[in-house]
């Protein structure tokens, strides 16, 4: 059989593209698979690694100290990036000090005013006052900062409830807006935000007799579908295992009650095999490089599975538990 990799025309053979890291990525499970045939199973599964904590927290110690970088492209200067950073580290116990402020020093009536402007008459959000689009990002944006200030001026929560419920799909998922496909992301925010308001209880799945304001069976089949036989989540249907919906779609599960029914030890290995030898995770098996977003939600995602070394989770907010 001819060599797949000849196939491909690229004028530098050493240069990555994504055709030549899929072409790498098909040869090396078609390798495995062959190991597999050949030796049995029990030669072919190599050695689960290990949590590489010391090797995370070299990675966002790094990151950080980066920040704010000089004469660089404000996509490295993003505020995001070093959220991820020093929530990584806190989730890691490697602050050397929790750093409090004190909430009632935001003057919440203009911050909420200002935030209330946002709502668009469907119930939905914009993130800005001008030209942005509206979806169930900044839904769960603005229930998250009513819940974290106590005070849900900010919003309708009925109007906010309604667009969300507009937002279930046939399938059980919930799409970024009404009438989109499920999305792991999406769904999230959909079900935190009306945990957050009020709407819906935690552990629904206990009881799936009890009236609900969202379908909560096809919810929880289309969440557990999502698993796939490396052990990761996907976060929409025929896409490949993502670092992150271990966290997304592990956080929704987690929140109805059902986070018992997937099979934690395959998640935990996929997620350990996602770490990188530079530290932090990357977003798929086999990738190269890590990045900080995906270093953060796969130790969020270890945290939801009580990984020693790591602090709990709230949840509903994806902040640490201590800091509520």
């Amino acid at each position: 059989m001819a060599d797949p990799s000849r196939s491909v025309r690229i004028k530098n053979p050493s240069m990555e593209t994504v055709t030549n890291r899929k072409v790498e990525y098909i040869t090396i499970s078609i390798q495995q698979m062959l190991v597999w045939k050949i030796q049995g199973p029990a030669m072919a599964e190599p050695e689960q690694p290990e949590f590489a904590r010391e090797r995370h927290v070299l990675f966002l110690e790094a990151m950080a100290s980066e920040l704010p970088a000089d004469y660089a492209s404000q996509e490295v200067n993003h505020l995001t990036l070093a959220y991820f950073a020093v929530a990584g580290l806190s989730l890691l116990r490697e602050l050397d000090s929790i750093v409090g402020y004190d909430l009632a020093n935001i003057d919440n009536k203009v911050l909420l005013s200002s935030m209330r402007n946002l709502q668009q008459p469907d119930g939905s959000f914009m993130p800005t006052h001008i030209g942005a689009e509206t979806d169930l990002r900044f839904v769960y944006c603005a229930a998250a900062i009513c819940s974290m200030l106590k005070d849900w001026t900010g919003m309708d929560k009925e109007k906010a409830k309604q667009y969300i419920l507009s937002c279930q799909s046939y399938d059980g998922g919930f799409g970024l807006v009404p009438g989109s496909e499920s999305h792991g992301g999406g769904t999230f925010c959909a079900v935190a935000a009306l945990c957050l308001m009020g709407f819906i209880q935690v552990d629904l799945a206990s009881n799936l007799q009890e009236p609900s304001s969202i379908d909560v069976r096809l919810l929880l089949e289309w969440c557990l579908q999502r698993q796939a036989a490396d052990g990761g989540f996907q976060g929409r249907r025929n896409k490949s295992s993502d670092t992150c919906y271990a966290f997304w779609i592990g956080g929704v599960l987690k929140i109805i009650g059902a986070y018992r029914f997937i099979d934690h030890g395959a998640l935990r290995s996929f997620l350990l095999y996602c770490q990188s030898p530079y530290g932090g995770f990357t977003k798929f098996l086999y990738d190269q490089f890590p990045d900080i977003y995906h270093s953060y939600y796969g130790l969020a995602a270890l945290s939801l599975l009580e990984e020693e070394g790591l602090e709990p989770l709230c949840t509903e907010l994806g902040i640490l538990s201590a800091a509520l």
